[in-house]
């Protein structure tokens, strides 16, 4: 039986410390403030982002670079056969093409699974991976079993603000001002690889109504209805709206009558695009 070491990127939510417990790897993603290259976690903390943002200084995120990836994967193969790397969607980022031309110099030993998840949905495929190599499953396996069941995942996000989709320019000026005037709360939607527009909420329970409603019909008609409640995973993920986030969770509980919800901040690749304030729920069927 293979020794497969399992690797992901801090897109996933996985922090450092978490990934020690885990026994994994998190290959951290870089974002650029006013210029400077900042790594979450380790030059920066997500209080230190969030007063950076509200300072309207100019964010942007970026790949890894191919050296930090490889060596990364180079000390995982110290130890282990094989390496199964999971990074973000590649409909949401250039690095998932990137890491599979790379790891075409691996002879194999590196597979790159492409299962077009991203955030707590992302970190359940970790969970997955980890569970079939403990099963015995080689690298090759873990990668086909994450790439056939990509789809079945599904993720809505309400933002609290419209800023950052105006000043990535994802909307126009003229919609963002319209939408912030009215005080709207717009809805997305991940659905494998696109993020899409879902809807529009009045208020901040309006929208969590929609995705509650939403979340219920991909239950039903996608992932075999309530009686297969027990095999999803229910996960809940914020931009700096713990509290928020906690008493959602408790919504989810009570309308699908489950005992766990998995609540995590988003990473700040991610919030850097959203703002604070976002609010989102997800779900991923159990292997």
């Amino acid at each position: 039986m293979s020794n497969i070491a399992i690797i992901t990127d801090s897109n996933s939510g996985i922090t450092q410390s978490e990934a020690k417990e885990l026994g994994i790897r998190v290959v951290p993603m870089p974002f650029l403030i006013n210029e400077e290259i900042y790594f979450e976690e380790i030059s920066l903390s997500q209080e230190e982002f969030y007063k950076r943002l509200d300072d309207n200084v100019d964010i942007s995120t970026s790949q890894p670079s191919p050296e930090s990836v490889m060596k990364v994967w180079e000390e995982a193969l110290q130890e282990a056969d094989e390496v199964v790397y999971i990074p973000m969607s590649s409909g949401l980022s250039g690095t998932c093409a990137t890491s599979i031309m790379l790891a075409n110099d691996y002879d194999g030993r590196v597979q790159v699974a492409d299962n077009q998840r991203i955030s707590v949905t992302q970190r359940q495929s970790v969970l997955d991976a980890i569970k079939l190599a403990e099963n015995g499953m080689d690298a090759l396996s873990i990668k086909e079993y994450l790439e056939r069941v990509k789809m079945e995942s599904s993720i809505y996000i309400m933002l609290d603000t419209l800023k950052y989709l105006k000043k990535g320019g994802r909307i126009t000026p003229a919609a963002a001002a319209i939408g912030s005037a009215l005080k709207l709360k717009p809805v997305l939607q991940i659905q494998g690889e696109k993020l899409d527009a879902f809807s529009i909420a009045r208020t901040k329970k309006q929208g969590e109504g929609k995705m509650l409603a939403a979340m219920e019909s991909d239950i039903e008609k996608r992932f075999g209805g309530m009686e297969n409640i027990a095999n999803i995973h229910l996960e809940v993920a914020h931009t700096q709206n713990e509290e928020a986030a906690e008493r959602f969770a408790g919504a989810i509980k009570e309308k699908f009558g489950v005992d766990e919800v998995y609540i995590a901040p988003l990473s700040l690749s991610v919030a850097c695009h959203i703002g604070a304030g976002a609010l989102a729920i997800a779900c991923s069927k159990a292997v």
